[in-house]
């Protein structure tokens, strides 16, 4: 019923920013061989810088077409990628003067991109690679035969090229990919918690299911007796009592069976559509029989229609959790209401009791804490867990006025079919 969230990891999303980067220097490379061609400015080694170049253009071309199957990026991969850049950069420094070519600097935009994305041993990998070839490019190059004031005023101009193309590069791409890497393990770190809430649902299920079972034959019990005491007295008091306490057994064995019928249900699929409105009106309903002590008002707003949904058995008892933390702490004038937009359902319960103390406001909502002596602190955890799974959120608010304000989001998405 709910969608998985999709993410692409973090070495393929930098891969990608890393061929734009190739694709943008690439570009800046074949236009200053093509200038120098055009103005007969420099004497090279055409040939070679062609061959070079377009190299460099079938390596961006081959890593567009890998991103685009279904095969992950590791992070060796995307080392290896950083290396031949590298290499490829040494080249074509090695056919333009070596050492003495300004843009030798580029050097250090492979370098901050592996320093920022990859593991420190990748990175010392990668900077041994850039000195060597550093080193041997300067002694080993074909050197350039200009004259003395061509040399220094390209040597001055081709250094602020080169500073700017780099800074360009480092400050935008490299705290994109940085970026990145703290979106993941963002992501990881959720997925960690997710997992955690799962295990602990998990557990209190699991001891559910066996509570379950064996509340089966004690309410039988009880229901046969409280039959017989009502038939064999005749105070009214009493047998007011009785009934009042027989009625109480009937929504504890109905409750049972409702859950029986909801997993079933579940299993099956077979979840009822129905509006917004008829939903929150049948928990209430559920709701009053378990505490007919409580006074409420229900208000229902919204623009245009009431919205259709297909709310399963977890979400009708998360609302219900809610409503009985909300008549625990005062039973008196519980103020409710249910309201929709365009993408959200909310629902509201505001209690007059003393609200959320402030010490303990982030402690609530973890399984096994309550506020209640007669509480087991598991209520609100699992609403928010069901709550979460449907794409929603709960929370509480100290209502200006007092008392608290309890408010549940659904997206429409969440609960229709």
């Amino acid at each position: 019923m709910y969608a998985p969230v999709q993410l692409l990891s973090a070495s393929r999303q930098n891969l990608r920013r890393l061929t734009l980067i190739r694709i943008l220097v690439l570009a800046a490379q074949a236009g200053s061989v093509g200038l120098a061609y055009a103005t007969h400015l420099l004497p090279l080694p055409w040939l070679a810088l062609c061959v070079t170049l377009a190299v460099s253009g079938a390596l961006c071309l081959a890593t567009a077409l890998r991103l685009r199957g279904p095969w992950p990026v590791t992070e060796l991969e995307y080392a290896a990628h950083l290396a031949v850049d590298l290499i490829v950069h040494s080249v074509l420094l090695y056919y333009t003067g070596g050492s003495t070519n300004p843009f030798v600097s580029y050097y250090l935009v492979p370098l901050t991109i592996a320093a920022a994305t990859l593991p420190w041993l990748y990175s010392v990998v990668l900077s041994g690679l850039a000195l060597a070839g550093y080193t041997l490019l300067l002694f080993l190059y074909d050197p350039l035969f200009l004259p003395g004031s061509y040399r220094a005023t390209l040597q001055i101009y081709g250094m602020w090229l080169s500073f700017a193309l780099a800074a360009g590069l480092i400050t935008f791409f490299v705290a994109r990919m940085a970026e990145e890497l703290r979106r993941q393990e963002q992501f990881q770190a959720q997925r960690r918690e997710e997992s955690m809430r799962d295990q602990q649902l998990l557990a209190v299920a699991t001891q559910a299911a066996g509570a379950a079972h064996e509340l089966g034959t004690p309410l039988a019990t009880m229901s046969v007796l409280l039959k017989e005491l009502r038939q064999t007295h005749q105070d009214p008091h009493l047998l007011e009592d009785l009934g009042l306490l027989q009625s109480q057994v009937q929504l504890c064995k109905e409750s049972l069976q409702h859950l029986v019928r909801a997993a079933e249900a579940d299993r099956r699929q077979a979840i009822l559509e129905q509006t917004a409105r008829e939903w929150v009106e049948s928990v209430l309903k559920r709701w009053h029989l378990m505490r007919p002590e409580a006074t409420y008002r229900f208000e229902c707003q919204g623009r245009g229609s009431a919205p259709r949904m297909m709310p399963p058995a977890d979400l009708s008892q998360s609302l219900l959790n809610l409503l009985n933390n909300a008549t625990d702490a005062s039973p008196d004038n519980l103020n409710i209401r249910l309201e929709w937009d365009a993408q959200w359902i909310t629902v509201t319960i505001r209690d007059n009791g003393p609200g959320v103390p402030l010490a303990i406001a982030e402690q609530i909502g973890r399984p096994f804490f309550t506020t209640k002596g007669k509480g087991f602190g598991l209520g609100l955890f699992l609403s928010q867990a069901s709550v979460t799974r449907a794409g929603g959120t709960v929370k509480l608010y100290n209502h200006e006025d007092g008392g608290t304000l309890t408010e549940l989001r659904l997206p429409h998405g969440a609960t229709r079919p």
